[in-house]
């Protein structure tokens, strides 16, 4: 049994963050333990708005210490963060990091370096993007960000495959030993495909899968495919097939969804698919 601390957002209503993450791992096999940077009534794309709050400072650390305090700590095997509320949060989940890697030195850290989409631009608290780039970056041995934030880590603007793969490998002379690039979008091979890169020590990877055409895409996408591939990579299967697992459960999950007319993932719906994906998408090389 694989034990995952997921650190990132949360809504009561829908699915975005945990509420994106925690089942899918589960159903995956994986135990994981949530912690929560906000707490949403639901996602913020609601013309009604929301309510709830960014959880305090000094909030992750105190559940931190006490995870250490009752000896479970260590046997943790990885951190999944995703949504910051703010910069400082990120501060305690990299002390969390270390702590853990002290304890358990095959632990692992995925960072998902949630700042917004191409569409929206960045959208986080001030300061966390810089902390992404300046801090996260160099402690993460997993990094899965989309076209914007991959922007923003290396600096640049990226119009093309051959630009993606130029920064992944940039990254990955950081120290990242893997990188899944979650949508391509203007970036792509095609318009009218979902895209995605993956980018590790086999080499370099391309899949896609349909685009469906939703009035108003669904959140939560990029916290369920981080949170898929981790469980998968968790679970023994190699990088690669890993990637090209995720790709399919979560193209059954947005089937699902569009068959629904739903606005929020169906993720129960389509949990056996999560479990057991038909793959009829394999990743091309590079």
């Amino acid at each position: 049994m694989k034990r995952v601390l997921s650190i990132q957002s949360h809504v009561v209503f829908g699915c975005a963050g945990n509420g994106a993450a925690v089942f899918p791992m589960r159903r995956l096999g994986v135990e994981v333990w949530p912690v929560n940077t906000v707490q949403f009534s639901n996602h913020t794309q609601y013309k009604a708005g929301w309510q709830g709050m960014r959880m305090p400072d000094g909030h992750i650390s105190a559940l931190m210490t006490g995870l250490a305090d009752i000896g479970v700590l260590g046997q943790c095997d990885g951190i999944l963060s995703g949504y910051l509320g703010s910069a400082e949060q990120g501060e305690e989940i990299l002390a969390a990091v270390a702590h853990l890697k002290a304890l358990n030195p095959n632990a692992i850290y995925f960072c998902d370096p949630v700042m917004g989409d191409p569409d929206k631009g960045c959208v986080v608290a001030p300061g966390v993007a810089d902390f992404f780039k300046a801090r996260a970056l160099p402690c993460a041995d997993m990094l899965a960000p989309n076209l914007l934030e991959l922007e923003q880590l290396i600096g640049r603007e990226i119009r093309n495959v051959p630009q993606a793969l130029a920064a992944c490998q940039q990254l990955r002379e950081q120290g990242v030993k893997i990188l899944m690039v979650k949508h391509l979008c203007r970036a792509g091979f095609a318009a009218d495909r979902f895209e995605m890169l993956l980018v590790c020590e086999a080499g370099a990877f391309h899949i896609a899968r349909p685009l469906y055409p939703f009035a108003r895409h669904p959140i939560g996408v990029g916290d369920l495919l981080s949170a898929t591939l981790l469980a998968n990579l968790l679970a023994g299967f190699d990088p690669v097939t890993a990637f090209e697992r995720t790709n399919a459960s979560v193209d059954a999950v947005l089937a699902q969804t569009w068959l629904a007319g739903a606005g929020e993932l169906q993720l129960v719906a389509a949990q056996q698919a999560l479990a057991e994906p038909e793959i009829r998408i394999r990743a091309s090389r590079l």
